[in-house]
């Protein structure tokens, strides 16, 4: 009997891979490189050809370069959240950082290297191009804090690399930084107002609001904050009536600062809530308009009894 000598077919990989591994050869055939998959399709060997566009638009030399190994797991994970006609530009964008990052001493799909590298930069949602080609997670509707590593920002197709939730990722990198990275503490006055100055090494000094109590008192009903940049806090209590006039100080400072953001926040109970307080110009005159959400209200009129 020969039942168990028949060669057996392989199995059938879904049609989504293979879509996607033709996508992938046409771009590396388009960066001038000859490609080999693994049997097992999660990664994909480069060798140059010699005969594709380098960055500066120069022909790469035959033989110039080595061998690039790319990973290809985060990338079918990103591409099965997305719709295929974005699958060309996650393609061409995904081996193109590879190619241009391929001199890291550090491979960012491999966590046990990635790890200690990793950290965070908060930037104004308005200045991130494309929020989908990043890792991160809001902090308010104006803010978001972003995974990077080293000193850029992660990308979806890295991060599904790792044996973990992107949560938990932003929780490790949240981590580093506490453990890395010490605020500078400095009191300052804008107009009279006190307040406190809280400077990062790093520009994620939003992140630090999380334990802003090893820095300083936090009141029960938290903080006002500005960010007029990556690195600074401006921190005042919210503990008597005075945080009227604070908030004006810190919104015209801010303002006037054009950075990271100009509006100011309230700190409390683990959120970053935004103080609508417009400035307005009539008559030849400026003045603060505040219209407070509904909780930072009662706390102002329960300081003001």
């Amino acid at each position: 009997m020969s039942l168990f000598s028949r060669d057996r077919e392989p199995p059938r990989r879904p049609v989504e891979d293979v879509d996607l591994d033709s996508l992938v050869a046409l771009v590396a055939e388009s960066l001038g490189y000859s490609f080999e998959f693994a049997h097992d399709g999660r990664s994909v060997t480069l060798s140059p050809t010699g005969d594709g566009p380098v960055g500066d638009g120069t022909v790469r030399a035959p033989g110039d370069g080595a061998e690039l190994l790319v990973k290809l797991t985060g990338l079918r994970r990103e591409a099965g959240r997305r719709a295929r006609e974005d699958w060309p530009m996650l393609v061409s964008e995904h081996l193109a950082h590879a190619v241009a990052t391929s001199g890291e001493r550090f491979d960012v799909c491999d966590l046990d290297q990635a790890r200690p590298l990793l950290g965070t930069r908060v930037e104004a949602v308005d200045e991130v191009p494309d929020l989908t080609r990043v890792v991160g997670r809001h902090l308010n509707a104006d803010l978001v804090e972003l995974l990077t590593v080293g000193a850029r920002p992660v990308r979806p197709e890295e991060s599904g690399c790792w044996p973990l939730p992107t949560g938990q990722a932003l929780d490790l990198a949240v981590a580093n930084v506490r453990g890395q990275d010490r605020l500078w503490l400095e009191s300052i006055g804008l107009s009279g107002t006190p307040v406190t100055r809280l400077t990062a090494a790093s520009p994620s000094a939003a992140t630090h609001l999380r334990w802003l109590g090893e820095y300083l008192p936090v009141p029960a009903d938290g903080v006002l904050v500005v960010l007029p940049d990556p690195y600074t806090l401006l921190v005042h209590p919210v503990d008597g009536i005075g945080v009227v006039r604070a908030i004006e100080r810190l919104r015209v400072h801010a303002a006037r600062t054009d950075g990271l953001s100009s509006q100011v926040y309230w700190w409390h109970r683990e959120r970053l809530t935004h103080i609508k307080a417009d400035i307005v110009a009539q008559s030849g005159q400026t003045r603060l308009v505040v219209a407070p959400p509904p909780e930072f209200a009662r706390v102002l009129a329960r300081l003001a009894v």
